[in-house]
């Protein structure tokens, strides 16, 4: 058995500000490094052999944090494969400003939809077909060989990998959150079957 984790990086400086960051290199905010703190306190009962992190400075942050408080040494991997959705023209813009000009139902559509197009960017379902391969090939092989990883990436890859792993529904998709510094472990045999999974 081996224990895959995810975490989603801890609040960013445009996170707090309401501002859709994307691909854009924004470090954590003093929140977000309490919160990539406390989730190193939640995973002190775990040894992680291996960890797979986004290109982006404030998964890297959030996994030094975590390293730090656990005070384990492990390998760290670096993908742009785990990186954020790009938001394309919506990018560095308030998304609560964006919600009053295109309401509710849409702004739903657009930030937490399947296949909902941003002009110059990607949908959830573009983020899927990079994620989920590279899981596939990278970190499926080594959960399969009984080594415990340890995810660290952001909101919306995170989202494409966890339904995958939990078989959502493309509708389905739209109700998932997952909040800066949350947790999810999924113990997974050697066959790569998960048999449970917890949220912490």
């Amino acid at each position: 058995m081996a224990n895959l984790i995810l975490v989603r990086h801890g609040e960013s400086e445009w996170n707090r500000l309401g501002v859709w960051t994307g691909l854009t290199d924004i470090g954590l905010s003093p929140k977000g490094v309490d919160e990539a703190a406390l989730a190193g306190e939640k995973l002190k009962t775990f040894k992680i052999d291996c960890c797979y992190i986004s290109s982006l400075k404030r998964a890297r942050q959030t996994m030094d944090e975590i390293k730090k408080v656990l005070g384990q040494d492990f390998t760290v991997t670096e993908n742009k494969a785990l990186d954020e959705r790009d938001y394309g023209i919506y990018t560095g813009q308030n998304k609560w400003e964006i919600k009053k000009v295109i309401g509710e139902a849409q702004f739903q559509k657009l930030r937490r939809g399947w296949n909902t197009g941003i002009p110059k960017g990607e949908t959830l379902e573009d983020v899927y077909n990079r994620v989920v391969p590279y899981y596939k090939m990278q970190i499926l092989p080594v959960l399969r060989n009984g080594k415990n990883v340890l995810v660290v990436a952001h909101g919306n890859s995170l989202r494409a990998l966890v339904k995958y792993l939990d078989n959502i529904t493309n509708e389905s998709i739209e109700n998932l959150e997952i909040a800066t510094g949350e947790i999810y472990i999924y113990t997974i045999d050697d066959q790569g079957v998960i048999v449970s999974k917890e949220i912490k």
